[in-house]
């Protein structure tokens, strides 16, 4: 692993070290908001519309945000977003701390945060280049990557781990999450302002309209889009980890961690062994193997009462799911001109956003009026059946080759989009 860039830049170092506690804290509040709610409620219906919640704000976020990145200095916007999240924590735990927490605050909190993080992501995403020289961005965006995948990872288990520590008190959770914004906060600080070059673009709806008509007529990116809109609505079974974890595996806290992190663990290996894809130049049909693995491995999950085979299931969805990231983006840096990449990863961002939380909503509909189990069957091979709609109905993206546009795309940018996915994900 060349660690170059963070033993030759600064701001590297600095930005680096902040969002990997940031990231952590933010999985532990993934984690503890599901399990309150559960605990309060005893529904997984509940548990998905915090994440249905979380959509006209993150949607609005991440079609504006990145227009706004273009015109601030990225350093300043990034304290904001961490002062203004890090409150959005304080306000969790404060009601945790009430003698009878309300519910309400957690879908009002969290969409908050999620509508935040429509400038912070792009913020991120658009100053790790500025922060190393061309020649160490790729080894750059490889750490960033690791970086983002064991957060993902660690920070499920630990939270778990945490919550049955404190018996079941979710307020010192929050505080945790509260402390790692001000660690993110305070390197962000330290570093130099990073103010868009040229002086940057003025923000306009007309700018962000110009993206979306870009996919009109084009089924490449349409496909890339739609694909994963399928996986994620039909084969998104977070919202029902706090339900089966205590329901068909009986278990606590640390069990329904482990459901949270055995996608991202699955996803850490996956990203470590994608050496192959290089060899592999049907991209379109190389994403649709991947989505029907995804949809059947989480149809697995759902048959299983066994938590290893549970947990190893969950793994190869989140391998799944990086191996068709990586092609996904690589289809959408290759297609896109680079003076639209920007906003064409503004409607990325939406999709794969908005996408979960669609689906954590569908899962927990699904098993207010059947069952978790067949809330997760159902929508595992509900997403098979759509990878093979897609395939059939978009004809251009089954069949997509690399470099078909003759387009030359950057590895560097392809990488970075795959991170920042599965960090919105959280597989």
């Amino acid at each position: 692993m060349d660690v170059s860039p963070l033993k030759r830049s600064r701001e590297f170092r600095l930005l680096f070290s902040g969002q990997l506690v940031s990231w952590m804290g933010s999985q532990l509040t993934v984690v503890g908001v599901a399990i309150q709610v559960y605990a309060l409620t005893h529904s997984s219906f509940a548990v998905g519309m915090v994440s249905l919640a979380q959509l006209p704000p993150t949607l609005i976020g991440a079609l504006v945000g990145g227009a706004i990145v273009d015109s601030r200095d990225r350093r300043r916007l990034m304290m904001f977003a961490q002062v203004a999240q890090g409150l959005m924590s304080v306000g969790l735990a404060l009601n945790a701390m009430q003698h009878r927490a309300a519910v309400w605050p957690l879908y009002v909190l969290t969409a908050a945060a999620a509508g935040l993080s429509g400038i912070d992501r792009p913020a991120r995403a658009a100053v790790v280049p500025n922060t190393v020289d061309k020649r160490q961005l790729p080894a750059a965006m490889a750490l960033w990557q690791i970086q983002m995948q064991l957060a993902i990872v660690i920070g499920p288990a630990v939270a778990g781990l945490l919550i049955a520590a404190f018996h079941g008190h979710l307020a010192p959770v929050f505080w945790i999450d509260t402390a790692t914004f001000g660690v993110a906060l305070f390197s962000v600080f330290l570093m130099r302002p990073l103010p868009p070059e040229g002086g940057g673009t003025k923000a306009s709806l007309g700018s962000v309209a110009e993206g979306l008509r870009f996919l009109k007529g084009r089924q490449v990116l349409q496909g890339t889009f739609l694909i994963d809109i399928n996986a994620m609505v039909f084969g998104m079974p977070r919202a029902l980890f706090p339900a089966l974890g205590t329901t068909l595996f009986h278990g606590g806290p640390q069990t329904v961690g482990l459901l949270f992190a055995a996608p991202g663990a699955g996803a850490l290996v996956g990203a470590a062994t994608t050496g192959w894809v290089g060899s592999v130049h049907r991209h379109g049909r190389a994403v649709i193997i991947a989505v029907i693995v995804w949809g059947a491995a989480i149809a697995g999950f759902g048959v299983t009462s066994w938590l290893p085979l549970a947990l190893l299931l969950l793994a190869v969805a989140g391998a799944a799911d990086v191996v068709s990231a990586v092609f996904r983006n690589t289809m959408l840096q290759s297609t896109t001109p680079d003076s639209l990449r920007g906003r064409l990863s503004g409607v990325h961002i939406g999709v794969v956003t908005g996408g979960p939380r669609l689906g954590d909503a569908e899962a927990g509909a699904v098993a207010a009026v059947t069952s978790p189990r067949i809330s997760v069957v159902s929508g595992g091979l509900a997403c098979v059946v759509g990878a093979l709609v897609v395939a059939r109905a978009l004809p251009r993206f089954t069949r997509y080759v690399a470099d078909d546009s003759g387009e030359p795309h950057s590895p560097a940018a392809t990488t970075l989009g795959v991170a920042e996915e599965t960090e919105i994900k959280g597989v």
